[in-house]
């Protein structure tokens, strides 16, 4: 039986814009929104695609960090401090929608599901978003 999921997760985080003109190359916080679209055939045995839990504890990994491109000069003096995400470019909502995308899709293989992330939105604030579709 195929099935098609949504979760809804946010989080809090802060992260900057390394090679962007304007105020978004300054350090600054967000609370994040995922939206996300899981697709495929549902376990024989529980009847579930994907737990909505696992979703939301992918999106955690987020929660309250500083997010920054891994060759941001800020990474070396923030991480004597505390853990710094690095992200291979600049963490924007575009960015972030794909990797979060690819976390889930890497969750599903290693459970040995054949569900796929059809969809993921992040919200940077309440009237901008991007997606990472399949």
């Amino acid at each position: 039986m195929n099935s098609r999921i949504y979760k809804e997760a946010h989080f809090d985080a802060s992260h900057r814009l390394l090679h962007y003109c304007g105020k978004c190359a300054n350090l600054h916080g967000h609370r994040w929104k995922v939206e996300v679209w899981i697709e495929g055939a549902v376990d024989d045995t529980s009847l579930i695609l994907m737990d909505y839990n696992a979703i939301k504890n992918i999106v955690d990994h987020f929660d309250h960090q500083i997010i920054l491109n891994r060759d941001d000069p800020m990474v070396e003096c923030i991480s004597q401090f505390q853990e710094v995400i690095t992200t291979p470019g600049d963490p924007s909502s575009e960015l972030l929608a794909m990797l979060i995308r690819d976390m889930i899709q890497e969750y599903c293989r290693e459970q040995g599901s054949q569900a796929v992330v059809s969809r993921v939105r992040v919200w940077e604030s309440p009237t901008c978003w991007a997606e990472a579709v399949e």
